[in-house]
């Protein structure tokens, strides 16, 4: 009797529980591939993609969710906060978005391949808008 009790805890203690972890490893994998494949999609800061040019200064963005983005493509397509508009909607959306706040920044990120003269234009128009404090010319920073 001892010895068949003997016997049957020996089996029990051979017979210990495997976690399998190929099904985790998959999973992981998984989870890394989607991560890779979204993070670009994210960063994705404007409706329209530009270069912006290079300098040696980059303006600061202190209070960014405060503060106006308009984009020009070499195109000649604009964007104000994420939203693809006509330039002559643009005075009307700058004054609705300043209401009755003052002072504040007006960012403009134009691609390098933008006619100078459109840029210079669309400066201006955004100048004459009440309320704005400055408007400056967003660059990348070389590395």
């Amino acid at each position: 009797m001892k010895y068949r009790l003997r016997r049957k805890l020996r089996q029990n203690q051979e017979q210990l529980p495997e976690i399998s972890l190929t099904p985790l490893i998959d999973t992981a994998l998984t989870l890394l591939i989607i991560f890779m494949v979204t993070t670009p999609m994210l960063h994705k800061e404007n409706a329209l993609q530009v270069e912006l040019p290079k300098g040696n200064v980059k303006e600061t963005q202190e209070n960014q969710k405060e503060d106006l983005t308009v984009v020009m493509t070499k195109k000649g397509e604009i964007s104000f906060n994420n939203k693809i508009v006509q330039e002559k909607d643009l005075i009307i959306l700058l004054q609705d978005a300043l209401g009755k706040k003052q002072d504040k920044t007006v960012f403009v990120k134009a691609d390098t391949g933008a006619e100078y003269g459109k840029v210079i234009e669309l400066v201006d128009t955004i100048k004459h808008v009440g309320g704005i404090k400055y408007v400056a010319l967003a660059t990348t920073k070389i590395r």
